[in-house]
């Protein structure tokens, strides 16, 4: 049973906002003072990414695990130590976390098709405990992408062959 009547609710529900959130600060402050650079909730990529990295050709995704279902499955919608679901309109809940679980799925993959890598960072993972690892690996991700997207392939250089190679080989021993 909730222990707030329905205006006390609306007054807390009306209050989170999906921008500026403490977890996204913390992404953004780690990322800026590690040398990235980033735009702000781009609205015009798909699921309107929290962090956008032009540079790298990547998305961050910093999600709430409530909100986004982290670490529940689709199909049993069980409790996962880090998001509860509520007892009270429990059918509501799980429509609304099986909407934004299926909505971020399509928003990656049109992302991915527009040639977008993508990165979610999960609220929990922003705990005090894990918060430097955490940074530490979002760093070492995006550098690996820059060093994969922009090197440059060796140019294919044929080798001349003079004869058989196998041929050669044979004579000599």
């Amino acid at each position: 049973m909730d222990h707030l009547n329905p205006q006390q609710r609306h007054k807390n529900m009306a209050a989170i906002h999906s921008k500026d959130t403490k977890p996204e600060m913390i992404v953004r402050k780690g990322l800026w003072s590690r040398g990235f650079r980033y735009r702000l909730n781009s609205p015009r990529l798909p699921g309107h990414p929290d962090l956008v990295l032009k540079k790298y050709r990547t998305c961050i995704f910093v999600n709430g695990c409530f909100w986004h279902g982290h670490m529940i499955d689709i199909q049993t919608f069980e409790n996962s130590e880090c998001c509860k679901i509520p007892k009270t309109n429990r059918e509501f809940w799980v429509a609304k976390i099986r909407r934004n679980k299926e909505r971020d799925k399509e928003d990656q993959k049109r992302l991915a098709a527009m040639g977008w890598h993508c990165i979610t960072v999960w609220e929990c993972e922003l705990k005090p405990s894990k918060r430097e690892e955490t940074l530490n690996a979002i760093a070492f991700t995006l550098n690996h992408i820059f060093l994969q997207d922009h090197s440059l392939p060796k140019p294919y250089q044929p080798i001349e062959e003079e004869g058989d190679m196998s041929i050669a080989a044979e004579d000599r021993a």
